[in-house]
């Protein structure tokens, strides 16, 4: 099972029924593995459209909304929504792209540090560098991103 396959399994696995999302290169294979799902993808056509359509449904259901992004640009297009969900904390879940780790502390193409990008708007985020850790990485953000929200 690919990497990207295991990620939509699992975010099935977390009841997700709704993903919003812009395609991007990096993002392309778990789009591809969305296809298959019961997961109903809505593409929009701005990242920040993503983070606050999360932000809502997470505001209606109590249950946490997901946006997926590419790297870079796409990932930072998220920052907005993704801190209002957080000031008023709000369950959501964000995946983005990442450039190759053999790209990383170099001055590669579209790296961004995410991780401290998202530090100070997020209860918690993880890198994924092996796909064996994608479950519990997974299990985790769901369960602290629906922590001590609002419902």
């Amino acid at each position: 099972m690919k990497a990207a396959e295991l990620l939509v399994t699992c975010l099935e696995n977390e009841g997700v029924e709704f993903l919003f999302a812009l395609p991007g290169e990096e993002n392309l294979d778990v789009l591809d593995a969305l296809a298959n799902a019961r997961i109903r993808v809505i593409l929009v056509r701005h990242e920040q459209g993503a983070a606050f359509m999360a932000d809502v449904y997470g505001r209606l259901t109590g249950k946490a909304g997901v946006c997926l992004a590419t790297l870079g640009p796409g990932a930072t297009n998220l920052l907005t929504g993704i801190a209002d969900a957080n000031l008023d904390r709000v369950p959501l879940v964000a995946i983005t792209g990442q450039a190759s780790l053999d790209r990383m502390h170099k001055e590669s193409h579209q790296y961004i540090d995410v991780m401290a990008l998202f530090k100070p708007v997020t209860k918690w985020q993880a890198q994924i560098a092996r796909a064996s850790i994608i479950p519990e990485a997974v299990r985790k953000a769901f369960k602290v991103a629906q922590t001590a929200a609002r419902r």
